[in-house]
């Protein structure tokens, strides 16, 4: 698969405060959040790296209206253990980007309420308007809004690279199996020295892997 930097994004999945920070809604569920803190300094590295090959960023937030009128199955069937520790709420300190982001004045922040970055979003408007056909992604976590992120942008025949160091999980099987399934039917997995190499060279070619 081919990667061009001049209609490439760099897109950081839900780097925010409730899924990365010791404090947030998934820590304090007793679930270890080490792997996606280390993911997500590593997705600000990344970030720095598009803005100088003149790549645009741009960071999305699981954000969810304070009565949850937007949130559906999701806190009341699907994952109701949101619901009941009031997770993901607009106002709350969840739905803020960690205090390690890097948040540049040209870079883009969507939020979204569901886990695709494409649904109830007006992203298909920002790639459109900015040429954009290929996606990099990082973010968290894996298995849910990452993973869902890719399996949209390949329906939307957008060439999609996830940096295999700069993604993470809170279950390292779901974290395997997801970058498996992207690898095999909806992009590339690809390695963070690769991906930035290819960001500052403008283009590269990445393999389907073995």
């Amino acid at each position: 698969m081919r990667f061009d930097r001049s209609e490439a994004a760099l897109v950081l999945i839900d780097l925010q405060r409730g899924f990365v920070d010791a404090e947030g809604f998934v820590a304090i569920q007793g679930r270890d959040v080490s792997a996606s803190r280390q993911a997500a300094d590593r997705c600000v590295a990344l970030a720095r790296a598009a803005r100088a090959a003149g790549m645009r960023v741009i960071w999305t937030r699981h954000v969810l209206r304070a009565d949850y009128a937007d949130a559906g199955l999701l806190v009341t069937e699907i994952r109701p253990r949101l619901g009941q520790l009031g997770a993901l709420k607009r106002g709350t300190a969840d739905v803020e980007l960690y205090s390690g982001a890097e948040v540049h004045p040209s870079d883009i922040i969507v939020d979204k309420p569901r886990y695709s970055a494409f649904f109830g979003t007006d992203l298909d408007v920002i790639f459109a308007a900015n040429g954009i056909r290929s996606l990099v992604l990082g973010g968290v976590t894996t298995s849910m809004c990452v993973e869902t992120t890719a399996r949209d942008a390949a329906q939307r025949d957008m060439r999609t690279f996830v940096v295999r160091e700069a993604v993470a999980d809170f279950d390292q099987a779901r974290h395997d199996a997801a970058l498996s399934a992207i690898a095999f039917g909806f992009g590339r997995v690809v390695g963070l020295d690769a991906m930035a190499e290819a960001m500052a060279e403008g283009t590269a070619e990445f393999p389907i892997a073995a």
